[in-house]
């Protein structure tokens, strides 16, 4: 696809959401383009966009769309994310099989159901242990940095073995590698947090504990099968992509059930329901948006041809949204049939860390509504700042009363 072939104007990707749960009213056009269509990034550059369910499926799927990130055709959502990456080796968000398989198998004992089912107690006790600093405090609160953001920062404290003394340092890290403000600053960040994950694996080698990381060091690094600058590598996307979109799902999803009160009366009479509205959730909310790919080879799907070379997106908000997939696909809505979304990707790059996400996503909000039986928002809807348009949605700031 050449810039020359781009002869009308195209709708710019990504954009701002006038609502913080509904994909932007902009990309109305681009839901009447299903499945596959053309968009404009930031710096005028024409890609594909997936918004079909099904064909995201297929192309996440189709080993001629690749993960490298060091490919010069990779396209960039935002200058951020560009600065982001420079650079940086991303594990295994930025590799292709057969690298990415390798990798994958020797980490994958580590995030299993089981082994995360073992981890719910704890989980459940840090966010006991914050609702009661919340209700001891009293009302108002501010449930992102009350709340949302120490839960998902505390566990993966618990995930790698960090002290929680060092937590603070983990947020800083992982918001300026992930919003900057400025290329240097995200390198700075990048570099800080690469240089303490290396002391911290040393520590664990001469001092062994129970956390998943100890499984990853005295498993398949002691038994070279992974390197240092791999496990590294590895922590650094556990820190960043974990413990950011926990936080959005957390915050996002409590905004939203606020929102929705006969749905959250619902769950408050029957909490068993709070698996399945959890999955309802992720479909509906979609915090990480554009999935990105480039092409290896041309690719025909749909009548169109993506050409070897082309950079192609996925957005997560319309291919959870699509109306040949999910009936009333617009609403609330956990007794729905087809639960089925993509909020975890698809094919071999699909989330290793869902099975915690759905833990931790689901223990913090049963925990804050049972806890909070009145919870309700202490500033007007409209009022409340969320994320601007980037590929990760979420809550600024989240005041609460009850």
């Amino acid at each position: 696809m050449t810039e020359e072939a781009v002869t009308h104007p195209l709708v710019s990707f990504p954009q701002d959401r006038t609502c913080p749960y509904h994909p932007p009213s902009g990309y109305d056009p681009l839901r009447a383009a299903r499945p596959l269509t053309r968009v404009r990034l930031y710096d005028g550059r024409a890609v594909w966009l997936v918004t079909g369910f099904a064909a995201a499926r297929d192309l996440l799927g189709d080993p001629r769309l690749s993960a490298d990130q060091d490919n010069e055709a990779f396209p960039s959502p935002t200058e951020g994310f560009k600065n982001r990456v420079r650079g940086r080796r991303l594990s295994l968000l930025g590799m292709d099989d057969p690298e990415h398989k390798a990798l994958r198998r020797t980490v994958i004992p580590t995030f299993t159901a089981k082994r995360v089912s073992a981890l719910r107690p704890r989980i459940q006790e840090i966010a006991d242990r914050l609702i009661d600093a919340v209700i001891d405090q009293g009302p108002p609160a501010e449930l992102v940095s009350a709340f949302a953001l120490p839960v998902s920062s505390q566990v993966m404290c618990l995930m790698l073995g960090v002290p929680y003394a060092d937590h603070e340092f983990f947020e800083e890290q992982s918001r300026r590698l992930l919003a900057g403000p400025t290329a240097e600053d995200t390198q700075r960040a990048g570099e800080q947090l690469d240089a303490y994950l290396g002391e911290l694996i040393e520590r664990r080698l001469r001092e062994p504990g129970d956390a998943l990381l100890d499984e990853l060091i005295h498993q398949p690094y002691a038994q070279g099968a992974i390197g240092r600058e791999e496990l590294i590598a590895l922590a650094a996307l556990l820190v960043v992509a974990g413990h950011e979109t926990t936080t959005n799902m957390i915050s996002l999803g409590a905004f939203t059930l606020i929102e929705h009160p006969e749905r959250l009366g619902e769950l408050r009479a029957h909490p068993e329901l709070m698996p399945a509205a959890v999955e309802e959730l992720l479909r509906f909310l979609s915090v990480a948006e554009g999935g990105m790919r480039v092409a290896t080879q041309d690719i025909g799907y749909g009548g169109q041809t993506i050409r070897a070379g082309d950079g192609v997106m996925m957005s997560t908000s319309l291919i959870n949204r699509d109306p040949a997939r999910h009936r009333t696909p617009d609403e609330l809505d956990w007794h729905r049939e087809d639960r089925h979304h993509l909020a975890f990707g698809f094919g071999i790059h699909q989330c290793l860390g869902q099975n915690l996400a759905r833990a931790e996503i689901e223990i913090a909000l049963r925990t804050l509504f049972e806890r909070l039986p009145g919870l309700k928002l202490a500033e007007p809807a409209a009022q409340i700042p969320f994320k601007p348009g980037t590929t990760l949605q979420g809550m600024i700031r989240l005041p609460v009363r009850w």
